[in-house]
């Protein structure tokens, strides 16, 4: 055997030998065989090495080779369509001076593994017309197949067309032809259909049951799965790792644990627990049925992962409201090496959005631009809703600004981000550009304009929009939409008109209502319209915490202790206890919180020294301690004392010790603002000459030059 037979042998043995052959064999690649061009363009295949597989078909060009091999233009397609490049894929096809059935094939397959359904379908009927040259074969019909089943219902009829023309070739007793037919039936949702194939199969594989559990699964039918799965049982055929990862997706479909769990035991003696895939389908069940630890027990115990491993176990940890833990697998992800999905950033950027977490919410977007997905629509929508979220309006802006492709989700977080920033008027001109860009709203389009109209006192605007949802835009109204009129209308002290509007409803008051109710009886001292919505909401949700510390500080700014003693005394018995004020603000990538009173932080001396210097220097300008929010029965220095602490104060002054002069310092509560603390942070904004951005759980307060975005409407 000579050097050059002995190279071509080697290539062909590398099971990943792109590496091999490139750093080792390139010098005299010019040398190669037809064989070794082969082999060479199937491991860029199997490896997805795209620039790799570049540098083969440069080299095919500069030695001739490209125009007089067609199997050579065949590997090549198909190395640029398994690398996700179908457009070079299809140029090499176009160019075939030489066509085959396989090449055909093999770009159909390229299309169909790309996602792009409808091109394999024009491709393949562009095929039948030359029938007389290319007949299809038993690898061209389950591509197709394929691409009608994953139209769903829109592929029925043109998959039919394929099912005729696989009976008119004779193909339709090929055991994986009819496997790909049983998938097609199933998932355009044709069961019957699907089923009566299934029965009349002469030769079943576990192709062909995987299509019909599947099939089911798809179209919500999980427990006919389920039945599919036991008849399989009792055959020879085995079930492999692909039927398993159908059943558990049926258990998260149907929120059924018990059957999940029954599945892992039934994955565990089958020996496929170990298979990647089956791993990421058992984490992915468990985070999404609340158990979220025993899913992160799975996750580290798998022997393989990949990045949708990663990106389901975030995915768990964000849904659970486990925002922090899934900020650090996130981490952990970088430092291991492995590269984030779209998918995987997008689950991120939710979780920077509930902890406000600004600065890990920027590292993200870095690995974003880094990625080259920043102008995927998907991620740009979670960005503009990080941002605004996070206390940025100016960058939500800027991504919204600059993305090259809107959907609706991206125009309902950015009129959501001006709602909550209190940029009523801009979230109004943006529902209007919207529209004009022809975009329909949806229901939480309506609810975003609605709150906006409600933080800032647009009542008549409000209405309009109201009123408009049903004629104009074909939207029936939820209860949240209601509640947010009940809002809009008790804000603006209309209460009469609020609680009229309220029995006007053609349906049962929920809590929300009945809260939006009591809130705004809070804001305009209406003691009887307040134990009115307290009672109805202590009947409609007894546990809620909230409504009795509310109808307790109404008590207490009335001065009816007795009544606040009652409140207190009923929550007591039944074991409810109060939420306590809590604020933190970032620094330097670490969260530090604070609570009334609160004197564990180490730079505990200087935060309370900064305060009381802040307070002599605003009340040498005129402040005066709102004592009414002091909601105990002492006198008025004592309550002067608890108020110059409250947890907001304690964050601003570690803000404005920590934080460098010029940046913004935010804040993030978990209960409203205090009216005494709004009154000092916005006085403070101008004595310091800094913005500070709080976030409670109502709304943005942008705290600049004495003034504040809500407009002291809130």
């Amino acid at each position: 055997m000579d050097e050059e037979e002995i190279m071509s042998t080697n290539f062909c043995k590398q099971a990943s030998g792109i590496l091999y052959l490139m750093d080792n064999a390139y010098k005299t690649f010019s040398q190669l065989d037809f064989k070794a061009y082969g082999c060479a363009l199937q491991d860029c295949a199997s490896s997805k090495a795209l620039t790799r597989g570049k540098q083969f078909h440069a080299n095919l060009i500069k030695n001739g080779y490209e125009s007089v091999a067609s199997f050579l233009n065949t590997n090549l397609l198909n190395m640029y369509a398994k690398c996700h490049d179908t457009d070079l894929a299809r140029k090499v096809f176009d160019k075939m001076a030489e066509r085959s059935v396989v090449s055909w094939t093999a770009m159909i397959a390229g299309y169909v593994q790309n996602g792009d359904c409808w091109e394999c379908l024009k491709l393949f009927s562009r095929m039948r017309r030359q029938e007389q040259f290319y007949k299809p074969n038993e690898f061209t019909f389950p591509c197709v197949l394929k691409a009608c089943a994953g139209l769903g219902r829109d592929g029925l009829s043109l998959g039919k067309q394929v099912h005729s023309c696989i009976v008119q070739i004779g193909f339709d007793s090929d055991v994986f032809t009819g496997s790909a037919l049983l998938d097609m039936y199933a998932k355009c949702g044709v069961r019957n259909d699907a089923l009566q194939m299934f029965d009349e199969m002469p030769g079943r594989n576990i192709v062909s049951w995987n299509a019909m559990i599947t099939g089911c699964v798809i179209n919500g039918c999980g427990e006919e799965g389920f039945k599919i799965f036991q008849k399989l049982r009792g055959t020879d055929v085995k079930p492999n790792y692909v039927t398993f990862c159908s059943l558990l997706y049926a258990c998260v479909q149907a929120s059924s644990l018990e059957q999940g769990k029954q599945v892992h035991g039934h994955l565990v003696k089958s020996g496929f627990d170990s298979e990647v895939t089956v791993g990421n389908g058992l984490v992915d069940l468990y985070g999404k049925l609340n158990h979220v630890e025993d899913a992160r027990k799975l996750f580290d115990s798998m022997p393989e992962r990949n990045v949708v491993s990663w990106s389901t176990m975030i995915a768990g940890y964000v849904q659970n409201g486990y925002s922090g833990e899934a900020l650090s697998i996130f981490s952990q992800l970088h430092r291991e090496g492995s590269e984030a999905t779209e998918h995987t950033s997008s689950s991120v950027l939710k979780a920077c959005a509930v902890l406000a977490s600004l600065e890990q919410g920027k590292q993200v977007h870095t690995h974003i631009i880094k990625m080259r997905t920043v102008s995927n629509v998907y991620i740009g929508s979670a960005l503009v809703d990080m941002y605004g979220k996070s206390g940025s309006i100016d960058d939500a802006c800027q991504v919204f600004d600059r993305m090259p492709e809107r959907n609706l989700v991206s125009w309902n977080a950015m009129i959501s981000a001006c709602s909550q920033h209190g940029h009523a008027e801009k979230a109004i001109q943006l529902f209007e550009q919207m529209q004009c860009a022809g975009y329909q709203p949806n229901y939480i389009t309506l609810l975003c304009v609605l709150s906006a109209c409600s933080h800032a006192g647009l009542v008549g605007k409000g209405l309009s929009y109201f009123n408009a949802m049903s004629t104009d835009y074909g939207i029936m109204p939820e209860p949240e939409h209601y509640a947010c009129i009940i809002d809009l209308l008790g804000r603006a002290g209309l209460l009469d008109e609020a609680l009229e509007f309220m029995k006007g409803i053609p349906l049962e008051p929920t809590p929300s209502m009945w809260g939006a109710l009591l809130g705004a009886s809070r804001v305009h001292g209406n003691m009887v319209l307040a134990k009115q919505a307290a009672e109805r909401l202590f009947e409609l949700d007894p546990g809620d915490s909230g409504t009795h510390v509310l109808l307790s500080n109404i008590y207490a700014a009335s001065g009816r202790w007795d009544d606040v003693a009652k409140v207190r005394n009923a929550m007591k018995n039944i074991g409810m206890k109060k939420e306590p004020g809590c604020s933190w603000v970032g620094d330097k990538n670490k969260v530090h919180e604070f609570h009334s009173n609160d004197k564990t932080h180490p730079l505990t001396e200087e935060i309370y020294s900064l305060l009381e210097k802040l307070s002599g220097q605003m009340k040498e300008s005129g402040y005066v301690p709102d004592t009414n929010f002091v909601l105990l029965d002492v006198d008025d220095q004592q309550k002067e004392q608890f108020l110059s602490y409250h947890c907001e104060k304690l964050a601003l002054a570690f803000g404005l010790i920590s934080i460098p002069f010029g940046l913004p310092i935010r804040i993030t509560k978990n209960l409203r603002i205090c009216g005494d603390c709004h009154t000092f942070i916005k006085f403070s904004s101008g004595i310091v000459g800094r913005e500070i951005v709080v976030r409670d759980t109502n709304r943005f307060h942008r705290f600049k030059d004495n003034l504040c975005s809500c407009g002291d409407y809130w």
